[in-house]
C-alpha cells in the first residue's frame, strides 16, 4: 500500500513544506500525527465525497491532513498568532457548510461542474460556472441545439474525441478537464516565476494587496490577516467578487477585516490608483492572467525585480506558462485535473467528486503560506501557485501502487477507531465585511504624495 498512515500525517506534510521551502518559523510547528482517515473524517469533506443514496467516501489521498500541515506551518510564520479555532481540515467544508452543499457523486457539490461520459469510454468534467457558459456549447461541440445539462451530456456520448475537444474548449474558455489526462511529471506545487534583489521590510506588518475574488485568494488573504497583515481588497466597481452575490456569511468570513476599495479600471486616473496601491504594498495577491495584468499597465515580473521587498503570488487554474496561463479553472475541474478522480476510481470503481471545489482551499492555503515565507525572506519574487498543481502534489505525495487496498485499510481503521463522519462545519461570523468601496477614499488619500490626481 505504498507510505506508513504515519508518513501522509498532517506532521509529515508540514516537515515536508518546511523542507521544501527552507523556513524557519517564528515558533513551534503544532501539527498531530493523526491518522489520515481520521482527518479526513473530521475534515466534512467526507461527508461531500460520493453519491446521495450511499454511504461518504473515504479518500486515499490525506487532503484534510495536507490542509492542517498547511495551517500549522501558516501559523508558525505568522507575525500574530492565528486564532485556536482555525482547523485546516475543517476548513474544506466550510463554503458547503454555509451554503447547504451536499455530495452527489459525479456532479459537484455546488451543482456547477459535472463529470460526462463519452462514447470512447473517457470522460470530461466540464464546470459551467458562469451563465454565459452555456452559450459557448454550440461552438465548442459544433452543434446548435446543445444549451442544457441534458443536450451536453447526450452529445458527449456520442463522442469519441476527449482530447480534441478539451483543447478546443480551454481556447473558447471554458473550465474543463479530463479525467484520463496523464501529467509528464509530478507538480512542484509552487514555481518562482521571477526574483530580484531582497531588501529591507518596509514595516512591521505588511500591506497585502488583494486583487482576487471567490475563495482560493479571498482564503488566501483572509489568512494573512488573521496573521497580523493590513489587507486592502481592491474590486472592480463594476465587476465585483462573484462571492458578494453567493452566501453573505461565506463572503463575511473570508473577507470581514479587510479594508474595501472599489476601482473602474476603465478610468485612467482609476487605474493609476491601481498602481500606486501596488507600489505601496508588501505582498500582492492576483488571480488573473498575465495578459489582463499587462493590459493594465502591470508588469508582474519587472515590479518585483525593481522593488527589493515586494512579494508577489499569481494564483491560477493551471499555471502561468503557455498555454496554460489562458485556461480558466475553479476548484473542482482543476482537481479533476489533477488525478483525483482517477484516484478515486481506482480506489472504490466509480467516479466521484472529492469535497467541494477542494482544489480552492488548498491553493489558497498554499499561497498564504508562500506569502509569509516570502516577505520573511525579504521579497523581490513573483511566485506562481496553480490549483491543480497544489491537488497534484498531495496525489503524488502520497501514490501508492494499490489505492483500492489503501482505501479498505483507511476506512477499516476509521470504523474501528469509532470516528464519525462529521458534516461541514463553518466558523462562527465574528464581524461582517466591510460594503464594496467603503473604505476608497481614505485608502487612496493615505497614498499622500504618490496618490494620482
Amino acid at each position: 500500500m505504498g507510505q506508513r498512515a504515519a508518513d501522509l500525517s498532517a506532521a509529515a506534510y508540514a516537515a515536508r513544506l518546511q523542507s521544501e521551502l527552507g523556513a524557519r518559523p517564528l515558533r513551534p510547528v503544532a501539527v498531530s500525527e493523526e491518522h489520515p482517515a481520521l482527518a479526513w473524517a473530521r475534515s466534512g469533506a467526507m461527508a461531500l465525497t460520493g453519491r446521495a443514496d450511499e454511504a461518504p467516501r473515504m479518500c486515499p489521498v490525506p487532503l484534510a491532513s495536507a490542509a492542517d500541515g498547511v495551517v500549522a506551518l501558516v501559523a508558525a510564520l505568522s507575525p500574530e498568532p492565528l486564532p485556536r479555532d482555525l482547523d485546516g481540515a475543517r476548513l474544506l467544508g466550510e463554503r458547503a457548510a454555509i451554503a447547504g452543499h451536499g455530495r452527489a457523486g459525479a456532479v459537484a457539490c455546488g451543482g456547477a461542474c459535472r463529470m460526462l461520459p463519452m462514447a470512447s469510454g473517457d470522460c470530461i468534467a466540464v464546470n459551467l460556472a458562469r451563465a454565459d457558459d452555456f452559450e459557448l456549447l454550440p461552438a465548442w461541440l459544433e452543434q446548435e441545439r446543445v444549451g442544457d445539462w441534458d443536450s451536453l451530456a447526450d452529445a458527449l456520448r456520442r463522442r469519441d474525441d476527449a482530447a480534441e475537444l478539451v483543447a478546443r474548449g480551454r481556447e473558447l474558455g471554458l473550465a474543463i478537464a479530463r479525467v484520463d489526462e496523464s501529467h509528464a511529471c509530478a507538480a512542484r506545487w509552487y514555481r518562482e516565476v521571477a526574483s530580484g534583489s531582497p531588501g529591507a521590510r518596509r514595516r512591521e506588518r505588511p500591506r497585502v494587496l488583494d486583487l482576487t475574488a471567490l475563495w482560493a485568494g479571498p482564503l488566501c488573504t483572509h489568512l494573512l490577516h488573521l496573521g497580523g497583515a493590513d489587507v486592502v481588497k481592491v474590486e472592480g466597481r463594476t465587476r465585483p467578487d462573484g462571492a458578494r452575490m453567493g452566501p453573505p456569511a461565506f463572503f463575511d468570513l473570508l473577507n470581514a477585516g479587510k479594508r474595501c476599495v472599489a476601482l473602474d479600471l476603465g478610468d485612467p486616473r482609476e487605474r493609476a490608483w491601481l498602481l500606486a496601491l501596488i507600489d505601496d504594498a508588501d505582498i500582492v495577491i492576483e488571480a488573473s492572467r498575465p495578459r489582463a495584468l499587462r493590459q493594465l499597465g502591470i508588469d508582474a515580473e519587472s515590479r518585483v525585480r525593481q522593488r527589493g521587498d515586494l512579494s508577489w503570488i499569481a494564483l491560477s487554474g493551471h499555471g502561468r506558462e503557455e498555454p496554460q496561463a489562458s485556461w480558466i479553472a475553479y476548484g473542482d475541474d482543476a482537481a479533476i485535473d489533477a488525478g483525483l478522480a482517477r484516484v478515486m476510481r481506482a480506489a472504490t470503481g466509480e467516479l466521484a467528486f472529492v469535497g467541494d471545489a477542494i482544489a480552492d482551499p488548498l491553493a489558497g492555503l498554499h499561497a498564504a503560506l508562500l506569502a509569509w515565507w516570502s516577505w520573511h525572506r525579504g521579497g523581490s519574487r513573483l511566485l506562481s501557485v496553480s490549483l491543480s498543481q497544489c491537488v497534484r502534489h498531495v496525489v503524488e505525495w502520497a501514490r501508492c501502487e494499490d489505492w483500492r487496498a489503501r482505501n479498505a485499510a483507511w476506512e477499516t481503521m476509521r470504523r474501528d477507531a469509532g470516528a464519525p463522519i462529521a458534516a461541514p462545519t463553518a466558523r462562527a461570523i465574528r464581524a461582517v465585511a466591510a460594503p464594496l468601496g467603503a473604505d476608497t477614499r481614505p485608502v487612496v488619500e493615505a497614498l499622500g504624495p504618490a496618490r494620482p490626481c
